[in-house]
């Protein structure tokens, strides 16, 4: 078992002035693995002096030293691939396929921000005017548990492309996975106060970042609750703010589509990171004609679906993160049923066999409304809901009668088809005939997925501001 008890500040393993200790328990099987000792206001306000001490010499850098502190990250955390995948996986219960996946994108972060920082354009002409694109300061970048590690080298590539520096808040229950990532951060010999790094709880460090005076910018991936909880403290200060939140993304399957194709990529998809994705495909949109034969084949996809021991290659779907994440997702079951939703796989309870561990059966819900809670709620858990449409004119309503925008899916056989029924759909990613990752493309949602975008080019320019010399 291991015991977290430093932060990480200006360049150096520190002791805390918080005391207070939280438990890290395996979602596979309950036992306790670890303890961390949580930071303060205190133990914050001494990472944000630090970040802010640095930023006066970092913001100074040239391109080419802040893509060589690049190339010395992507070496020191490639060195320990093997080691970060399995913590994940011992901490988070994400699945091998998973976090595998999770941990190469981590890695190529710092990759496709040399390759964006490349071609960037720091200044630039409009009209008569000399227009500098200058760092915004210190960022807060504040985390969550479902792909801890990926999500800090993102944003800390970004942040040193811009030249800025850095306060991070990971998950609490991220704490070995960001124990070893910053380790690896620390062996690549990073400028002191460049990466600051203080576990911590969100109303408390969380709290402190968002309200204090240097920080500048904010950003933030996590639940759109707290996404506007974090919007409303930055207001005081003006604080600039990124933030990536939650979705309902829906699946249109239309009605050219290969059905045998297209509905066992869908519930897979569903499934992706055990439900635990923002981006997960949960609102599969399919023509009313055709219910009865999606539903068949839904069923035969599902019934092949591992859930089980995230560490087997072969497994699917892990369990939840914790013991909170699973009562949550049995309760939008249990809303699902209530609200006359038609079961077709699944249920209530865990699986035969894995009784102590945090796990969901795969489940799928038919003949489900759009009106549904099951239908415009995140339930982040193993869960799909098939809701028919009439024609392409429903199915394009249907997908945007939602309070999110993060991301959509479209299947078709007309390629032109399906561009232009993306080109009607509310949300940040539509991707068409699978499922696609573009590290360059920008990245975030529309109405209460998010505000800005990740990214590639967009992405660094969140973190920039334009500053007009006119000569």
């Amino acid at each position: 078992m291991q015991s977290i008890t430093k932060g990480y500040i200006n360049g150096a393993f520190v002791a805390l002035n918080g005391t207070q200790v939280f438990d890290l328990i395996s979602p596979t099987g309950h036992q306790k693995i670890g303890e961390v000792t949580l930071g303060d206001e205190t133990d914050t306000q001494r990472a944000i002096a630090a970040a802010k001490a640095a930023f006066s010499s970092f913001s100074q850098t040239s391109v080419a030293e802040r893509i060589e502190i690049l190339k010395k990250l992507k070496d020191a955390v490639s060195k320990r691939e093997d080691e970060l995948v399995e913590v994940m996986i011992l901490e988070y219960g994400g699945t091998r396929q998973f976090c595998r996946m999770s941990i190469q994108n981590a890695i190529a972060a710092f990759d496709n921000m040399t390759d964006t920082l490349r071609d960037f354009e720091f200044q630039r002409k409009a009209g008569n005017t000399l227009v500098q694109l200058t760092p915004v300061g210190v960022v807060g970048i504040i985390t969550p548990w479902n792909s801890s590690n990926s999500f800090i080298c993102s944003k800390l590539a970004t942040a040193i492309a811009a030249g800025c520096t850095v306060v991070v808040k990971p998950s609490e229950m991220s704490a070995l996975q960001t124990q070893l990532l910053t380790e690896c951060f620390h062996e690549a010999g990073l400028p002191k106060g460049l990466y600051n790094m203080v576990n911590g709880l969100g109303n408390v460090v969380g709290n402190a970042i968002t309200n204090h005076p240097d920080i500048a910018k904010i950003s933030f991936t996590g639940s759109t609750v707290t996404g506007k909880q974090i919007a409303r403290s930055a207001v005081d200060t003006i604080k600039r703010v990124t933030l990536e939140l939650g979705g309902k993304s829906p699946n249109i399957i239309l009605d050219d589509a290969d059905l045998e194709q297209a509905i066992p990529q869908a519930v897979f998809g569903a499934y992706m990171n055990s439900g635990q994705a923002c981006i997960a495909p949960t609102r599969l949109l399919v023509p009313k004609a055709k219910l009865e034969a999606v539903n068949q084949i839904a069923k035969a996809a599902a019934a092949q679906v591992v859930v089980g021991d995230p560490g087997n290659e072969t497994t699917n779907v892990g369990p939840m993160v914790s013991e909170k994440q699973f009562e949550r997702v049995q309760s939008y079951i249990q809303v699902g049923l209530n609200e006359g939703a038609t079961l077709l796989a699944g249920g209530m309870g865990k699986p035969e066999g894995l009784e102590n561990g945090n796990f969901v059966k795969a489940t799928i819900f038919t003949n489900v409304r759009n009106d549904m809670r099951i239908a415009q709620e995140e339930i982040f858990g193993p869960v799909l809901s098939i809701i028919p449409y009439e024609n392409e004119e429903d199915a394009i309503a249907i997908a945007n009668d939602t309070t999110y925008g993060l991301a959509a899916y479209i299947t078709s056989a007309d390629q032109d088809r399906a561009l232009h029924v993306a080109s009607r759909i509310d949300a940040g990613r539509v991707c068409i005939n699978g499922f696609k990752h573009d590290p360059m493309a920008p990245f975030g949602g529309f109405k209460q997925s998010g505000l800005g975008r990740e990214f590639g080019a967009y992405g660094l320019e969140e973190y920039l501001e334009p500053k007009s010399i006119l000569i």
